[in-house]
């Protein structure tokens, strides 16, 4: 009679090999995800290119710590929370945007901060030959087709609304309104020569010198200041406060700095 008994010895321990090796990858696993971590945060798209990079450079200073980032306009930005969004930081290019965050709770309101100031200038495309020395231009029949955002949503149109309407401008140039959901979406039309001019802030103005020009600096009735904030419901909020403390830190201004914003 043959003995096979070797065999299933064999076949054993092979089974109980593989069943530690499995056990040690699911804690090998559990043990990476019990370090690293992903940061969601939401900012206006007027930060886009900053906060990309101040992600990238608060990657490096936190080992293990992935930034996601969401861009559009703060208006938005509020909805995907209020709706349930899994965001930890919430970067708002206004103070009234982050005002009804901060009265419907969705941020933690002590970890609020004013981080940087912008300004608003009307640009047009660089080959345009329209020349606008003040609001008032806009009127000329050289200028069809203006890009300005929803005011009722984003920040930078409700800062141009306030400078038209002050102007006396809001109402007669109302059939010249090309509206936008965010301030790059307007920038990109007047690039692309899709519209004779658009109000944008001076740091998106930067993004394409070669696509478009600035026709003036518009004066506004109230500073254009940035404030940022730790999201209520962040799953990891101590993450989130070390990003927020790290855009206010040194280097996270001399970042900002370099893409054209200026100290609150």
């Amino acid at each position: 009679m043959r003995d096979d008994s070797p065999c299933i010895s064999s076949q054993t321990q092979v089974s109980e090999l593989r069943r530690r090796l499995a056990i040690a990858l699911v804690l090998l696993v559990s043990a990476g995800n019990a370090v690293s971590a992903e940061l969601i945060v939401s900012a206006a798209a007027s930060l886009t290119n900053a906060f990309t990079a101040i992600g990238e450079a608060f990657e490096q200073a936190n080992p293990g710590t992935t930034v996601a980032m969401n861009f559009a306009g703060s208006g938005q930005l509020v909805q995907q929370i209020a709706r349930g969004a899994p965001v930890d930081v919430f970067a708002s290019a206004d103070q009234e945007t982050m005002n009804r965050a901060e009265q419907k709770n969705l941020i933690r309101a002590a970890s609020r901060r004013d981080f940087v100031r912008n300004a608003l200038v009307l640009i047009g495309p660089a080959d345009s030959n329209v020349v606008i020395g003040t609001l008032n231009d806009l009127r000329s029949d050289d200028v069809r087709r203006i890009a300005i955002s929803n005011p009722a949503s984003v920040p930078v149109g409700h800062y141009s609304q306030l400078a038209l309407q002050a102007a006396g401008l809001w109402e007669t140039l109302a059939q010249k309104y090309i509206n936008t959901q965010h301030v790059r979406q307007s920038l990109d039309y007047v690039a692309r020569g899709e519209v004779d001019a658009g109000f944008v802030y001076a740091t998106d103005a930067r993004v394409m010198p070669e696509k478009i020009r600035v026709l003036m600096q518009v004066p506004t009735t109230e500073p254009i200041a940035y404030p940022i904030a730790v999201v209520a419901d962040s799953r990891q909020a101590d993450v989130a406060l070390r990003f927020v403390e790290f855009v206010n830190s040194a280097p996270g201004r001399t970042i900002l700095q370099q893409y054209g914003f200026s100290a609150p």
